[in-house]
């Protein structure tokens, strides 16, 4: 069986990437999306064990001693992580695994695992983020002014990624996202075995 395609997805808060990533699970079967740890509240709606692994600080660097995680990173004051064991299954089993996770990490597990593939997810410009932000209704005014100073620095570091997907349409953002995932299994690193097994049928011809 093939290996799945590990996809990192990061982007500004207010970009679109939970709309984008969950509808991309939810039309394509191929598809897993990796749950992350938190040590920050649940928002209004969130479910634990399906929108993140909440847990109290003191339990997350208890993860975090016993390397449970790929990567984790601070955000805005709180813990965000990736568990290892449901990513690297799912992997093994053909799903390509997205993970939706912060700059820090997002560059933690590029540089420890190189094939995958990074994605940047930003709006169409910053009057248009600000408005997103402002336009959810859940969070205060100071800390959609800490999340667009964090943006600022993120900013810096868009130039690591792969590739950049500006989501101005839900759904050319969705299909655009799709082709750009399916089509890195073309790479002949995906295909190793696949190479190996042409090569050896050559041989016994």
């Amino acid at each position: 069986m093939k290996k799945g395609v590990l996809v990192i997805i990061s982007g500004f808060s207010g970009a679109g990437k939970g709309t984008v990533t969950k509808n991309l699970v939810k039309r394509y079967d191929q598809y897993a999306l990796s749950i992350s740890a938190t040590s920050r509240a649940p928002r209004p709606g969130e479910r634990e064990g399906i929108d993140y692994f909440f847990k109290t600080k003191e339990e997350f660097e208890k993860m975090i001693r016993e390397d449970a995680f790929i990567e984790y990173a601070m955000y805005v004051g709180n813990y965000y992580g990736t568990p290892k064991d449901y990513v690297f299954g799912q992997l093994e089993a053909g799903k390509d695994v997205i993970l939706e996770i912060e700059v820090q990490g997002a560059l933690q597990v590029k540089a420890k695992m190189p094939d995958a593939v990074t994605v940047f997810m930003t709006t169409p410009s910053a009057s248009v983020l600000k408005e997103r932000l402002f336009g959810r209704g859940t969070e205060t005014d100071e800390l959609i002014a800490d999340r667009l100073a964090r943006a600022r620095v993120e900013a810096e570091l868009i130039n690591k990624y792969d590739y950049i997907v500006v989501n101005n349409d839900l759904e050319e953002c969705i299909a655009g996202l799709h082709q750009l995932i399916q089509s890195q299994h073309c790479r002949a690193s995906q295909n190793i075995e696949f190479m190996a097994d042409i090569k050896k049928q050559l041989e016994e011809i």
